[in-house]
């Protein structure tokens, strides 16, 4: 969801800092379960206030509302794969008049890279891993992609995106681009 559908939007280095987490902690979510009961739950509360947050703040990325559109018209199935809870990915497509046919979140298995999220979305819309395509904008999406068998295709909308380029199937700058794929590909 963050920075592919919507802009992105959490400062992971600040809420690494209020967690009392160092820079070099890594991802948040595999931090916080390194750490003890206690601290847990603090941590929890905190990235909870930030969820939330984010789903209040949250504006689409350009392109986005028209492309998800197109895609249906197409008949292309929309899920979304996110290391949020899947309630606060609703909650965005709700605000944002969004519909999707499925939304996987941490709360329901192995969270992205791991490919879990992505198998159980083939298995639930009845298609082969050739004919997925995973579209996201940071190196964990493209990795969960390239664990899956499907294709991986990078949102290069941020100064950082060229460090996960190698890993892409294919590269966008705008998510309008992703129709164009999905008609020479079909």
């Amino acid at each position: 969801m963050d920075g592919t559908i919507t802009e992105p939007y959490f400062d992971f280095d600040g809420i690494r800092a209020e967690m009392g987490l160092g820079s070099d902690a890594g991802p948040v979510w595999e931090a916080m379960e390194k750490m003890d009961a206690k601290q847990r739950r603090r941590a929890e509360e905190i990235l909870h206030y930030h969820e939330q947050k984010a789903i209040e703040e949250s504006g689409l990325n350009a392109g986005v509302k028209e492309s998800l559109s197109r895609l249906r018209k197409l008949g292309i199935f929309i899920g979304i794969l996110t290391r949020n809870k899947a309630s606060n990915a609703m909650a965005v497509g709700e605000k944002h008049g969004l519909e999707f046919d499925k939304v996987i979140g941490r709360e329901d298995g192995p969270v992205k890279p791991d490919a879990f999220g992505v198998k159980y979305l083939c298995e639930q819309f009845g298609v082969r891993a050739e004919e997925v395509l995973v579209v996201g904008d940071y190196l964990f999406d493209l990795l969960c992609a390239r664990e899956a068998g499907v294709m991986g295709v990078l949102l290069c909308n941020h100064a950082r995106a060229n460090e996960f380029a190698e890993y892409a199937d294919f590269r966008i700058k705008k998510i309008e681009e992703i129709v164009e794929i999905v008609k020479k590909i079909q």
